[in-house]
C-alpha cells in the first residue's frame, strides 16, 4: 500500500522524523518496504507567470513568452507548448537549473531568438508521463516561489508491505491508529457533518443471502453534477497513493476507501431497472464489469441484482451497465459488509483483483458503515451538489466477536520480559481495545475492525509490538547446548541435490499443481487430488509424478533452440491413499512423499572434437541413477515393467530390497511427439526415502597380488535376464568360501544369431567378465579354472545355460 506522509500526518503528527517514523512502523509489523519523494531531485525550478506571448518570427510552432519569475525583470522564453497562453502560471527552469536525468538549463537561441530558461511540462519534472503541454499551476501561487515548496514535492511516499492478517491497516486511518499507539501522538479521526435529508426517495433492498452480506446500507442522491472537478487536494492525494483520477464521483469513492478503508460503490440510479436483491449468482448468468471483462457467474459468487439484471459482483467490482458517467445526475450510494469467506478467492477465479476485494476478503469494519456513508455523502454533496434521501441501513448477519483472555503470566513467559500490568493496560488503551481485568488476566473485546484478534497469542503479539521488540533483552540460553549427531549414512535433500548436480543435471522447481491431462497421460491417474480453488483453470490437480513437469521444461528449452537439456527436480507428489500415511505432512487420504526426478535430452556429452556426437540413451541415465545410489547401486534391480509415461520396450522399474523405488526409461513416443520433440528424452523418478539411505564405506585389505581376468560366454533362452544370472553368480560366491577370490563380475556382451530359414531365434549369448584376486598368494591357473567351473555349473543348473564354444 502506498500513501504520502503528509496525508498520514494530517491524521496523526508525531514529533519524529520521517526515517524514525518508517523505523517505528517496520518494527511494529507494518514493514515500510520503500520511501521515496513525490518527485525526483531537481533544482532551480520556480513558479512563473506568462505576462505576454507573441509568435516566433521564424517558426510557426514556437512562441516568444515574456515571463515573470519574481526577480523583478521579465524573462524572454521561447516555448513550443500548444497550451502556452497569456496569464498562465507554469513551472520555469531558470538558467543554471538541473532537471531529472541530468539536463542543465542555460541561455540558448531558438531559431535566432534568445531564450533564458525553459517552461516545463509534468514529464520534464518527473511528475507524470504527461508531455502534451506545460504543467498548469494554480493561479494564486507567487512567482519566484520554489516549485518543490509550492507543490510539496518533497513529501515522502511510504510503501507498506502488510501481512494478510492486518486488514485494518489497509487505510490511512488504520496506519494512523498504529502511529498514535506507537508514539502517543493524538489521533484525529476524519468525521463529517450529516447531510440534510431533503428527499424521501428510497430504493428497496432485499438481502437474500445472509452468508454473503451481513450489512447493507445505501441512499439515493439526486441532481448531482458528475462533471464537477475533483478538488486539487483530493486529486493530489489520490495520485500520490497510486490512484488515477477519473471523475469526481469515482474519485470520492476511491478517496474514502484509501482514507477510511471503506470500499463503496456508486450506481447510476437511472440505469437501475428495479428493486435491489443481494444474493448468490445463478448458473448461466453473465456480467460485464467496469474493466470491460465479461464473466460467467456461478452459485459460488455473490451478486447485486436490480430486477432481473445482474448489476455488480458483490464486494469485488461493479458492472458496466449501471456505472456512473459524466452525464449521471442521480445516483445510489452503497456501502456494505461482505463476509470475508464469501469474497476470498472469487476475483482470482476471473484472473483479476480489485482494491475492494483485496480488503473485503481480509475483513472490513462492519460497525462504522453508517458514519462512513455519511462521510461519503458529505463529500459528494460538497463537491458535486445534489439532494440526499434517507440512509437505509439493514443489519442482517454480523460477526460475533468473542472476548479474548490473556494471562499476564503467559505473556511474561512468551516474551521473556515482565511487562508491568499497568503498561499492558496502557498498551491496550492506546490500541483502542476495551478490556476488563480479572486478577492478572485481561479480558479484551476485539474491535469490529480487528479481525486478527482471536486467541491469546494475538494479544501477546500486540503487547510485544507496542512495547517494542527492540526493548526485549538478548538473553543467552541457560540450558547446556547439546549437539545431535546426524547418521552418517543418511543423505538429506541438499546432499541429493548436490549429487544430482554433480551428474551434470540442473535443478528446476515446478508448480505442484498441474493439468489434469498430464496426470492421465504421464501417470495413468484418473482420480488425482483436485484443487478447490486453482490459481488457473488448467492447473486444477495436484501432481502424482514429477516427470510431466520435466518434459515441459525440456519442451520449453527445445522451442528456444537449446540442443542439450539435463534437468532434475526434488519435490513432493500427492497420492490418494486412505489406508497409509508415512510422513508428517500426510493428511487424511493423501500421501505426500518426496521424489527425485531427472530428464536428459540431446547429446550424451557436450559437443567436443574428441568425442563423436550421439544421443543420450537408457544406459547413460541408468549410470546416473546408480551414481545417485552410490554404494547401494549393486543392490538395485531393473525389472522390465510398463509405465504409462515410458517406452514399453526401453523402460524399467527400479527395485531395492524387493521393493519398487522408482522408474527409468525413454519417454513414450506418443508423448514425445505430442511435445514436438525430435527424439525422446530419458527420464527417471526415484523415491527420496530409499535414496536417502546410504551405506558407510567398508574397510578391507588391499591386495598386492596380481589380478586375473577371465571371460565366460553362455547360451541361454531369450527370456532369461542378465540380472538373474548375475544374481546367481553373487549367490554362488556368497555360499562358497573358495570363491571369495572373485572380486567383480560384469556383463560385457550380448549376441543373438540371425534367423535362418524362417526359424525364430530362441537363444542369446551372454558374455561375462570376472576379476579374481587373492590377498595372500598369486592365483594359479588351476585355482582360477576351478572357480570358473563352479560358477559355470551353478549357471547351468539354475538357468539351463550351455557354454559357448
Amino acid at each position: 500500500m502506498q500513501f504520502p506522509e503528509s496525508w498520514l500526518r494530517a491524521l496523526v503528527n508525531p514529533a519524529i522524523t520521517t526515517d524514525e517514523l518508517a523505523h517505528r512502523l517496520t518494527m511494529a509489523g507494518l514493514e515500510v518496504e520503500e520511501t521515496t519523494t513525490a518527485a525526483p531531485p531537481f533544482t532551480g525550478v520556480v513558479v512563473a507567470h506568462i505576462v505576454s506571448i507573441a509568435p516566433h518570427p521564424d517558426a510557426d510552432k514556437l512562441r516568444v513568452c515574456q515571463v515573470d519569475d519574481g526577480s523583478g525583470e521579465l524573462l524572454q522564453i521561447v516555448c513550443g507548448a500548444p497550451n502556452a497562453a497569456q496569464g498562465l502560471t507554469v513551472p520555469l527552469a531558470r538558467v543554471g537549473a538541473e532537471l531529472p536525468g541530468g539536463m542543465k538549463i542555460g541561455v540558448a537561441k531558438m531559431r535566432g531568438v534568445p531564450s533564458a530558461g525553459m517552461l516545463c511540462s509534468a514529464r520534464e519534472l518527473g511528475l507524470s508521463q504527461d508531455h502534451a503541454g506545460l504543467l498548469e499551476l494554480p493561479g494564486d501561487l507567487t512567482p519566484g516561489q520554489s516549485i518543490r515548496e509550492a507543490l510539496d514535492l518533497d513529501d515522502t511516499l511510504f510503501t507498506l508491505k502488510l501481512t494478510p492478517n492486518r486488514a485494518d491497516c489497509l487505510s490511512i486511518l488504520g496506519v494512523a491508529r498504529e502511529v498514535a499507539a506507537l508514539t502517543g501522538a493524538p489521533l484525529s479521526v476524519p468525521t463529517a457533518v450529516a447531510v440534510p435529508v431533503t428527499l424521501q426517495d428510497r430504493l428497496p433492498v432485499t438481502v437474500s443471502a445472509p452468508d454473503l452480506c451481513g450489512r447493507f446500507a445505501g441512499r439515493v442522491i439526486r441532481d448531482v453534477n458528475a462533471r464537477a472537478a475533483t478538488p486539487a487536494w483530493m486529486k493530489n492525494r489520490l495520485e500520490r497513493a497510486g490512484q488515477r483520477s477519473i471523475s469526481a464521483l469515482v474519485d470520492i469513492s476511491n478517496y474514502v476507501m484509501l482514507e477510511l478503508g471503506r470500499p463503496s460503490h456508486v450506481f447510476d440510479l437511472d440505469k437501475i431497472g428495479g428493486d435491489i436483491d443481494v444474493r448468490w449468482a445463478r448458473e448461466g448468468e453473465t456480467l460485464e464489469l467496469l474493466n470491460g471483462q465479461t464473466v460467467e457467474l456461478n452459485p459460488k459468487v455473490g451478486v447485486v441484482v436490480a430486477g432481473d439484471q445482474v448489476e455488480s459482483l458483490a464486494g469485488i467490482m461493479g458492472g458496466e451497465a449501471t456505472s456512473v458517467t459524466l452525464d449521471t445526475t442521480n445516483i445510489y450510494l452503497e456501502a456494505a459488509f461482505w463476509w470475508p469467506e464469501a469474497i476470498a478467492g472469487r476475483a482470482r477465479r476471473y484472473k483479476f483483483s480489485s482494491e475492494a476485494s483485496h480488503r473485503f476478503e481480509r475483513g472490513v469494519d462492519y460497525a462504522s458503515i453508517p458514519e462512513h456513508l455519511e462521510f461519503i455523502s458529505r463529500l459528494i454533496i460538497d463537491i458535486c451538489g445534489g439532494q440526499a434521501g434517507p440512509a437505509d441501513d439493514q443489519i442482517v448477519n454480523l460477526p460475533t466477536r468473542q472476548p479474548v483472555r490473556m494471562r499476564l503470566s503467559r505473556c511474561h513467559r512468551v516474551l521473556g520480559v515482565p511487562v508491568p500490568q499497568a503498561e499492558v493496560a496502557q498498551i491496550f488503551n492506546s490500541l483502542g481495545l476495551q478490556f476488563q481485568v480479572e486478577g492478572d488476566d485481561f479480558i479484551v473485546e476485539p474491535p469490529s475492525y480487528r479481525f486478527d484478534l482471536e486467541i491469546e497469542e494475538d494479544l501477546i503479539e500486540e503487547v510485544a509490538r507496542i512495547y517494542g521488540f527492540e526493548r526485549l533483552p538478548d538473553v543467552p540460553p541457560i540450558a547446556r547446548a547439546q549437539m545431535f549427531s546426524q547418521p552418517e549414512q543418511r543423505r538429506g535433500p541438499h546432499t541429493l541435490r548436490r549429487m544430482a548436480a554433480a551428474q551434470d543435471y540442473q535443478e528446476v522447481v515446478n508448480y505442484s499443481f498441474v493439468e489434469a491431462d498430464w496426470e492421465r497421460d504421464y501417470a495413468g491417474n484418473n482420480e488425482p487430488v483436485r484443487l478447490l480453488n486453482p490459481i488457473a483453470s488448467h492447473l486444477s490437480v495436484m501432481r502424482s509424478s514429477l516427470i510431466a513437469g520435466l518434459v515441459a521444461n525440456i519442451r520449453y528449452n527445445a522451442n528456444r533452440k537449446q540442443s542439450r537439456v539435463r534437468v532434475f527436480e526434488l519435490g513432493r507428489v500427492f497420492l490418494r491413499d486412505s489406508a497409509h500415511q508415512d510422513g508428517p505432512l500426510d493428511v487424511a487420504g493423501v500421501r505426500q512423499p518426496l521424489r527425485l526426478s531427472g530428464a536428459a535430452w540431446g547429446p550424451a556429452v557436450e559437443e567436443q572434437w574428441g568425442t563423436p556426437t550421439r544421443q543420450v540413451d537408457f544406459y547413460d541415465v541408468k549410470m546416473d541413477v546408480e551414481a545417485l545410489f552410490g554404494a547401494r547401486a549393486s543392490e538395485l534391480r531393473f525389472e522390465a515393467v510398463t509405465h504409462p509415461a515410458l517406452h514399453p520396450g526401453r523402460s524399467a522399474r527400479i527395485d531395492l530390497d524387493g521393493q519398487p523405488v522408482g522408474w527409468i526409461g525413454e519417454l513414450h513416443p506418443r508423448w514425445a511427439q505430442q511435445a514436438d520433440l525430435a527424439h525422446a528424452p530419458v527420464v527417471f523418478e526415484l523415491d527420496v526415502q530409499a535414496l536417502s539411505q546410504g551405506q558407510l564405506p567398508q574397510v578391507r585389505e588391499l591386495s598386492r597380488q596380481p589380478v586375473v581376468v577371465r571371460d565366460l560366454a553362455l547360451w541361454v533362452d531369450l527370456p532369461v535376464s542378465a540380472q538373474a544370472m548375475l544374481d546367481t553368480v553373487a549367490a554362488t560366491i556368497a555360499a562358497d568360501a573358495t570363491l571369495a577370490v572373485v572380486q567383480d563380475t560384469r556383463l560385457f556382451d550380448v549376441w543373438r544369431d540371425k534367423p535362418q530359414d524362417g526359424k525364430p531365434v530362441t537363444e542369446k549369448s551372454l558374455a561375462f567378465r570376472f576379476w579374481l584376486q587373492d590377498t595372500e598368494v598369486t592365483l594359479d591357473e588351476a585355482r582360477v579354472a576351478d572357480c570358473l567351473a563352479r560358477i559355470t555349473q551353478a549357471l547351468i543348473g539354475a538357468h539351463g545355460a550351455r557354454q559357448r564354444t
